[in-house]
């Protein structure tokens, strides 16, 4: 079992409950914080000092107040240590379930387990740590087809280029008007239409607004 684990949440009763778990599991060195810039500094420090953590639990999104944080979320937190730390295990503890961010996490930024809060969420973290031991993965199972060779994201330069675009506040008529100019096809008003909504769908996006949000999220734009 791991010796040295650190926890991040901004929220004191999700930290509590992580506890819990890493305490019945026999873990004695545990830490937790509620800044990912605290959590960089510590694991950091511990690295240096020969005493590294084995283990980081960590949330993705971190409420901002009046300190100023260069990691200011658990993705960017796990972007910097993945490639300084990376012996590193990570598991996301998360309320966020769309498909496309877990298979980003998973696939590009090389976490070791992602799950979900919930009812069940704790105990899920339990059956993460086990998992991970033993040198597997570990996905909550209402998100675990986000690994499944079957989800493809069908993502092209065309989308990218449409949601660019999008996020520029333009509407989908200027958006046809440019892309006619740059030779882009197709740059009808009835392609673009159809191929946001397909979008919107495939992103599980309320509106057009929310649907740049995602993506953004997720780095394509």
């Amino acid at each position: 079992m791991y010796t040295k684990v650190l926890a991040t949440d901004d929220l004191g009763s999700i930290n509590q409950g992580v506890l819990s778990v890493l305490t019945a599991l026999g873990i004695e060195n545990i830490e937790q914080v509620m800044y990912c810039d605290d959590a960089y500094l510590r694991i950091k420090k511990a690295k240096i000092g020969h005493e590294p953590f084995q283990l980081l639990v960590t949330d993705l999104s971190f409420k901002s107040d009046h300190r100023d944080q260069v990691y200011d979320s658990g993705e960017s937190l796990i972007k910097a240590l993945k490639k300084e730390c990376p012996e590193l295990k990570v598991i996301v503890y998360s309320v966020e379930d769309r498909i496309q961010r877990v298979r980003s996490l998973m696939q590009q930024d090389k976490i070791d387990a992602y799950v979900c809060k919930g009812r069940r969420g704790l105990l899920e973290l339990e059956q993460a740590i086990k998992t991970i031991l033993e040198h597997n993965t570990y996905v909550s199972p209402q998100v675990a087809h986000a690994l499944s060779p079957k989800v493809d994201l069908e993502i092209n330069d065309y989308d990218i280029e449409l949601m660019k675009q999008l996020s520029r506040g333009l509407s989908q008529e200027e958006i046809s008007g440019i892309f006619k100019t740059m030779n882009i096809s197709p740059s009808s008003l009835s392609s673009i239409e159809k191929r946001l909504n397909r979008l919107r769908i495939q992103f599980k996006a309320h509106n057009a607004i929310h649907l740049v949000a995602i993506t953004k999220d997720l780095g394509l734009i």
